[in-house]
C-alpha cells in the first residue's frame, strides 16, 4: 500500500513526528514544499500535518490543501495531525478562550482532506511541544508511530 506522510514545521518539531509517523505506517515523509506530482500518484493513505501557528496551520500548508485537487484524493485514506502547546501547560487565560474559539491546525487539515473527495480514517490528533519551540513532550515521537500504524491498520 502506498503511504505517504506530507508535513511542513517550522522549529523541527512537527518534522520528527513526521518521521516518526512515517516509520509507523511505513510512508514515505516529505516537506510540504517538496512534494512533486508522482508522490501523490496511487496514494492509499495520506497523512498531512503542520505545526499550529496562529491556531492555524502554516501558510504553506494552508496552499498546499487548497492546491490539491479533489480528483487526486479520491478514495484516499487521510488523517491530520499538528504539533502545538498544552494550553492547560501554560495556563494562560486568554490562550485558553482563544483555543476553544479557533482549535488546532489538525482539524482544519482532516477536514479539508475529506473536503477533497478522501475518506478520513483516524481521528486528528496533536502531539505536544513543550514550548513553541520546542522540545517535544516525552512519549509524543513513540504516540506518533502508534498513530502512524493505527492509521495504516484502519485503510483497510
Amino acid at each position: 500500500m502506498k503511504t505517504l506522510v506530507i508535513y511542513d514545521s517550522v522549529f523541527g518539531n512537527t518534522e520528527k513526528i513526521a518521521k516518526a509517523i512515517g516509520e509507523g505506517s511505513g510512508a514515505k515523509v516529505v516537506q510540504v514544499n517538496a512534494v512533486k506530482p508522482e508522490d501523490m500518484a496511487g496514494v492509499e493513505l495520506l497523512l498531512v500535518g503542520s505545526p499550529t501557528r496562529g491556531f492555524r496551520p502554516t501558510d504553506g500548508m494552508k496552499k498546499f490543501l487548497k492546491d490539491l485537487s479533489s480528483r487526486s484524493l479520491k478514495g484516499v485514506g487521510v488523517g491530520g495531525f499538528d504539533t502545538r502547546m498544552d494550553v492547560d501547560e501554560v495556563d494562560n487565560k486568554v490562550l485558553t478562550f482563544m483555543e476553544k474559539i479557533f482549535g488546532y491546525a489538525a482539524e482544519p487539515i482532516a477536514k479539508t482532506l475529506v473536503q477533497k473527495g478522501s475518506r478520513q480514517v483516524i481521528p486528528p490528533a496533536g502531539f505536544i511541544v513543550k514550548a513553541s519551540e520546542g522540545p517535544l513532550r516525552d512519549g509524543e515521537l513513540e504516540r506518533a508511530r502508534e498513530w502512524g500504524k493505527e492509521a495504516l491498520k484502519n485503510v483497510g
